[in-house]
């Protein structure tokens, strides 16, 4: 508690808000890719502290959020199936699917949907319940995925046989390439994942910046650490010099944690994947590896995976992409509320339209947005 108040205190982030202040010589763009960053960043008051010509956009580091529709049908139709548990973290619960029916529906009307903290916790249910199939809704980053693989090894080692998962774990680097060379992004700078750094080093952005000349800084998540990270980033835009600075260097390594990347890669192969808002992207997606296929939750109870579309008039996609701020959305605080959500944008506790309704209601300014709302 004392480590994150040194982080907090007005006497280190007042000095950090006035020399970005000095330093911003003209106006700038930066994403802040995780939604941790985008909660922590609301929640601490930062966007009031900081001068207007410094645009702050929201991208796709929330896993809830870029989990689509198709993968939200599976494990509806997972955790209808009779005998079978579907365990799920809970911000994933509320999300509605294709036809706007989400698994808190589903439980409402007898489906089996247990909130797990982990995928050790799920584990742990199908211990004690032998007689049902326990399914986990794998979804996540670089940060869950470990965890995921070492669940599965655990299960194997201990002959778990009614432990299965459906495997939605994506991977940041290629996401985060795609959308850089998205002409209608105007992006100075990343503001880079701190808990996703930690696992796969800060040394992945150095493509970022060699080839689209982006400025990046990696940084943790008190007020503190997102100051530093900004303050970076507008150094090296302004200085023409752009690269990679580790600003949380107390958590994140330029290597990262090679023991949490071998789980991965013991378990995983990469895929192509889809993203909600930014389609399939080669190679960004996690599936399980041959020798793991026996806890392959669509292949074991035979559930097909559909490509679908946004529910109408939704625009967490472009959200997602930064190209929109939440209150451009026209649905947003209107037909689509926290209670009674239309996007996972609005569900997740690191979605960008739940942080923005949350902090600033209707309050807040659209300015950043790349484009007018189409009807």
């Amino acid at each position: 508690m004392q480590l994150n108040e040194a982080f907090r205190s007005r006497e280190v982030t007042a000095p950090l808000v006035a020399e970005i202040t000095r330093s911003l010589q003209h106006p700038v763009r930066i994403m802040e890719v995780c939604g941790t960053h985008t909660m922590a960043i609301f929640r601490h008051g930062i966007r009031s502290l900081l001068p207007e010509q410094i645009t702050l956009l929201s991208g796709p580091g929330c896993p809830v959020c870029v989990t689509p529709a198709g993968h939200i049908d599976a494990f509806l139709a997972a955790a209808c199936l009779p005998r079978v548990v579907l365990t799920t973290f809970g911000d994933l619960i509320r999300v509605p699917g294709s036809d706007g029916v989400s698994l808190a529906t589903a439980r409402s009307k007898g489906a089996r949907v247990e909130i797990v903290y982990s995928p050790m916790d799920a584990l742990a249910l199908a211990q004690r319940e032998p007689e049902c199939t326990v399914v986990f809704a794998a979804i996540g980053f670089e940060t869950t995925a470990p965890t995921i693989a070492a669940t599965l090894i655990q299960a194997r080692r201990l002959g778990v046989d009614n432990f299965l998962i459906i495997a939605a774990v994506k991977t940041m680097p290629a996401a985060l390439d795609l959308l850089m060379d998205d002409p209608d992004l105007r992006v100075d700078g990343l503001l880079c994942p701190g808990h996703v750094s930690a696992v796969i080093g800060s040394k992945v952005y150095r493509p970022l910046v060699e080839k689209y000349r982006l400025a990046c800084a990696v940084a943790g998540f008190e007020p503190a650490d997102i100051l530093t990270g900004l303050l970076s980033l507008i150094r090296q835009i302004h200085a023409g010099r752009p690269g990679v600075d580790n600003c949380y260097t107390r958590a994140v390594t330029e290597e990262g944690n090679a023991r949490a990347r071998f789980l991965m890669e013991e378990v995983f192969v990469p895929a192509d994947s889809e993203w909600r808002g930014l389609g399939m992207i080669p190679a960004s997606g996690l599936i399980l590896r041959k020798e793991y296929q026996d806890f392959d939750g669509l292949q074991h109870l035979g559930i097909p995976l559909r490509a679908t579309r946004e529910p109408g008039g939704c625009r967490c996609g472009q959200i997602l992409k930064g190209c929109l701020l939440p209150p451009d959305c026209p649905l947003y605080g209107a037909s689509c509320t926290p209670l009674r959500p239309v996007g996972p944008c609005m569900v997740s506790n690191e979605g960008a339209c739940a942080a923005f309704f949350r902090y600033s209601g209707h309050k807040e300014s659209h300015r950043g947005s790349n484009q007018t709302t189409e009807p």
